[in-house]
């Protein structure tokens, strides 16, 4: 019997991770349907490049799929599995082409802002992305997790195998530097004072 869809959206990770391994389809659909747009976002983010994004994305979940059978409920979250796998797997992909030629990332598409709003949004896009490459790749990550991806300082520690302190002071530096980087170009970037 086939479940709707929408029966399993209070049901929560852990829980459909252990429904899949137990053969429930349904649960491995409502799982990859929420997990596998903030696997591609993450990797995104770090890559900057959609298809090796989709890979990852992809070798992501193909991971948590065979890991399924062995998921010890409570002893982490799944998206911080999640999370983890995808930084090392971009973090891996990012040593072996070294460098990013911010020529070749592409813009963000949005069809809903104005031409003059699509423009400034793309020169403050362009700005972070060129401060965010002049940090070290530790500090990046962590900023990263947590100024855009929103996560919590004890998640971050658990994604990138430190402590807690080291993911503070790593991102207290990465956000000091991102502002000695762009202070110069506030008003270029539409940014007032007042």
């Amino acid at each position: 019997m086939v479940m709707p869809f929408d029966a399993l959206a209070d049901v929560s990770d852990d829980a459909l991770l252990v429904l899949f391994a137990n053969g429930d389809a349904d649960a491995a659909r409502a799982l990859n349907v929420r997990l596998t747009p903030r696997a591609f976002a993450q990797a995104m983010r770090m890559l900057r490049d959609r298809a090796e994004a989709e890979d990852v994305a992809q070798e992501a979940m193909l991971r948590l799929w065979r890991i399924a059978p062995e998921w010890r409920q409570g002893e982490a979250k799944v998206t911080t599995w999640l999370y983890r796998v995808v930084a090392n797997l971009s973090t891996d992909r990012l040593r072996r082409r070294r460098t990013v030629d911010l020529d070749t990332v592409p813009e963000p598409e949005d069809g809903t802002a104005s031409v003059t709003e699509t423009m400034q949004e793309r020169s403050r896009m362009a700005a972070l992305t060129a401060a965010l490459e002049c940090l070290p790749e530790r500090q990046r990550q962590a900023v990263v997790l947590r100024h855009i991806e929103g996560l919590g300082n004890p998640e971050i520690a658990q994604i990138m195998d430190i402590s807690t302190e080291a993911v503070e002071s790593l991102t207290a530096r990465g956000k000091r530097a991102l502002t000695a980087e762009l202070a110069g170009r506030r008003e270029e970037l539409g940014y007032s004072d007042g």
